[in-house]
């Protein structure tokens, strides 16, 4: 069902033992076991808690996060030496789970396909398809997962109904919705019309189901919601269902990126 492309340039870069051993840090040190390719997360959290895992020879729990530094052990060895640092770009289609369990519509199907260890860096919802990118690096992860980074991510949405210029504006000066008993509030984003029925939004925040929830306080259903860039990184002509390696020119493109964004906007 999906296919796997050739390798780029994008990895040819990564085999000295510096770029290695970057792979790990960010993750969390069950994560950074089974990123080693000693066993998987379970396998790893049992080895923590049962405490033949050690960090500059101290116990740590498993959501310990790596540093630049760390010296890792089990029973008293270091690791093995982790693979190579990888960036794949992902076209997730409409019905598969970023939620990484053994239910059918997950995409962790996929990811055990692969002939490498990777994971999602973010996540879309089941319903919505677009740009996911899958990596290796700890490092690249936190930055692009961490709210306060405040990193662009954009969509293009078709809605029910005719767009007005009132739901556009409330659309973009930000909103406040209520989910069960919590109450949400939206930040200002770029809000495009693109079609009467379509529309562009690059937020900077990352709410579950977020633009879902804000066309439904300006009265519109959302039809299709698909994620094509995130920051000037683009899903391009990629087919749904398909997933290739970066290449050079977007791993510079990227991580050019996020060293604009190093320090974190103020809470």
């Amino acid at each position: 069902m999906q296919s796997i492309m050739p390798s780029s340039p994008a990895s040819s870069d990564n085999s000295n033992s510096t770029d290695k051993a970057a792979a790990l840090i960010g993750l969390r040190l069950n994560q950074a076991l089974a990123q080693s390719g000693l066993c998987s997360r379970k396998a790893a959290a049992r080895l923590i808690s049962e405490q033949r895992v050690t960090v500059n020879g101290q116990q740590q729990p498993h959501h310990y996060q790596v540093k630049n530094g760390d010296m890792i052990l089990l029973d008293g060895k270091p690791l093995p030496e982790p693979a190579p640092l990888q960036y794949w770009l992902y076209h997730k289609p409409v019905g598969i789970d970023c939620n990484l369990n053994n239910k059918k519509d997950s995409l962790k199907h996929l990811l055990d396909s692969l002939p490498l260890r990777l994971f999602p860096l973010g996540r879309l919802d089941k319903d919505s398809c677009g740009l996911l990118l899958l990596s290796n690096d700890g490092a690249l992860t936190q930055q692009l997962m961490h709210p306060t980074f405040a990193h662009q991510k954009t969509y293009q949405v078709s809605v029910d109904k005719t767009l007005q210029d009132v739901m556009l504006q409330r659309l973009a000066q930000g909103l406040s919705y209520q989910v069960g008993p919590h109450q949400y509030q939206t930040l200002p984003c770029q809000v495009q019309r693109l079609t009467e029925h379509s529309l562009q939004i690059t937020l900077t925040q990352g709410l579950n189901r977020q633009i879902r929830y804000m066309c439904r306080e300006v009265g519109l259903k959302v039809q299709h919601l698909q994620r094509t860039h995130i920051n000037q990184l683009a899903l391009g002509d990629l087919a749904e269902g398909q997933l290739r390696q970066l290449t050079q020119a977007e791993l510079q493109l990227l991580k050019g990126s996020l060293q604009s964004r190093t320090k974190p906007r103020a809470p």
